[in-house]
């Protein structure tokens, strides 16, 4: 059993900026030693998500939409008045879709559906680095 570490690094301009991180993470898969396992994805800090979706315009509009019905950007958040930041939402945001995600691999090739890509949520008010840590683990 292997485990390795890598990361990736992301600009992105908040406000639920959705980022396919798909082929990046694939490339530094068919870089490491491990064959067959899992790869960890995890973003550090609380205002940034990861999931999957189909990555087309309709689709994450519809997942933009959604987020915004369910946490709207204007209500009174109680972070807000504490540190006057204006990000309330995207706290309750990121909380919801959550900072990781696991994906089997095999022969070196993520096992996702034909539609299926990794995707970075950036819900911050403000344009932001972000990084993503990816442990593989495996044989």
């Amino acid at each position: 059993m292997a485990v390795q570490t890598k990361t990736i690094t992301v600009s992105t301009n908040g406000y639920s900026d959705v980022v396919d991180l798909t082929n990046k993470v694939e490339e530094i898969l068919v870089e490491q030693d491990i064959n067959t396992g899992i790869v960890s994805l995890f973003i550090p800090g609380s205002t940034a998500g990861l999931t999957t979706i189909e990555y087309e315009p309709g689709c994450v509009q519809d997942m933009k939409n959604a987020l915004e019905r369910i946490f709207p950007e204007s209500d009174q958040y109680a972070h807000n008045a504490r540190w006057g930041d204006g990000n309330g939402f995207s706290h309750m945001r990121a909380a919801f879709l959550g900072p990781s995600l696991q994906i089997p691999f095999r022969s070196k090739h993520l096992m996702r559906g034909t539609w299926q890509q990794v995707i970075l949520i950036d819900f911050d008010n403000k344009p932001r680095n972000r990084e993503v840590v990816l442990q593989f683990i495996g044989e």
